[in-house]
């Protein structure tokens, strides 16, 4: 479906449970988490269905996404469900890691080929320290597992924090050497709570790229593998068998190219990011007995409404302080 800013609207993000098993200070607070009630997130059945219609309206991919999407008992035949959807291109899924060494192989049978990683820092303090007690040696075994297991791409995401990981930019952008990793660097989002309570340092992507090129040129790439890199702009060392991409959504705005919507693990469906409106409840008028096609107008509906734009301005000290954690949005 094309929406009024002329966009093609076809990539849905779910987040099918808002539960982790880390607390990453950017994405959840410390302590006095309200977690979703079970009766409240959207059953399997209830998901499948919404993607069946949406798939109606044009979209064409979906990634699976949390909290952390394998905590949630029953994924991996969700996925497999999933895979068979009628009409979907592109099924990949974003995860922590932590479970990944153990999934890695049945997430494969299930269909999956595309899989992100979400890894902010290759020193094991530092990882535990920002993921309040996570082990880093388990999520590199589970990417270890992923590259052995098949998966193609496998992005690891890291959130570029000043003050934080700033001085390991260099051994990120080494890993897409000697392994056909794509490294993506994006930049620090003050959303919610949490982030903004920790006074996370931003970073512009424009100084990451400046710090890579330490090691070498920065070859654009310009294949078929970038235009389906979404909102990343893909480059490579020369030699190097990986990319490095980065996502600038704070300082190089991607507004007019978005092509998403946001599906919440209790039902609510997201235009934007980073506004709260406008959004669609889904949840209630499927468990009120509605049509499809009543469904596809809801979704529809919203698709009309999505904004073309959001501002943001970290260089102004923007802050962005909405009504939900990243977490229970999907990212």
């Amino acid at each position: 479906m094309i929406d009024k800013h002329n966009r093609e609207i076809n990539y849905l993000r779910i987040s099918i449970t808002d539960r982790c098993n880390l607390r990453c200070v950017y994405c959840m607070p410390k302590e006095g988490v309200s977690f979703i009630g079970h009766e409240d997130i959207l059953k399997y059945e209830e998901i499948l269905r919404i993607v069946n219609v949406a798939v109606n309206t044009g979209v064409t991919k979906v990634r699976v996404t949390g909290g952390e999407p394998l905590v949630r008992r029953g994924v991996l035949e969700f996925l497999s469900s999933l895979m068979k959807v009628d009409g979907l291109k592109d099924v990949s899924l974003t995860t922590n890691g932590v479970l990944l060494e153990d999934c890695a192989e049945r997430i494969f049978d299930a269909g999956i080929r595309r899989i992100n990683v979400s890894l902010d820092t290759l020193a094991p303090g530092k990882y535990r320290d920002i993921t309040r007690g996570g082990a880093l040696d388990g999520v590199i075994r589970g990417i270890r597992k992923a590259y052995r297991t098949g998966f193609s791409p496998i992005k690891i995401n890291v959130v570029a924090i000043q003050g934080f990981n700033d001085g390991e930019i260099l051994d990120f952008a080494k890993l897409t050497i000697d392994r056909p990793y794509q490294v993506r660097f994006i930049e620090f989002m003050p959303i919610g709570d949490p982030a903004l309570e920790n006074d996370l340092g931003y970073l512009s992507n424009n100084e990451v790229m400046q710090r890579i090129r330490g090691l070498g040129p920065l070859e654009p790439v310009t294949t078929e593998t970038a235009r389906m890199g979404g909102p990343a702009r893909l480059y490579t060392l020369k030699g190097a068998l990986g990319k490095i991409g980065f996502i600038s959504a704070m300082s190089h705005g991607f507004c007019s190219s978005c092509n998403r919507l946001r599906l919440t693990a209790d039902g609510h469906l997201r235009a934007c990011l980073l506004a709260d409106e406008p959004t669609a409840d889904l949840k209630t008028p499927l468990r009120s007995g509605c049509t499809d096609s009543e469904l596809e107008a809801l979704i529809q509906d919203l698709i009309s409404r999505k904004p073309h734009s959001y501002k943001t301005d970290c260089n102004q000290g923007y802050r962005r302080k909405c009504a939900a954690n990243m977490s229970s949005i999907g990212g």
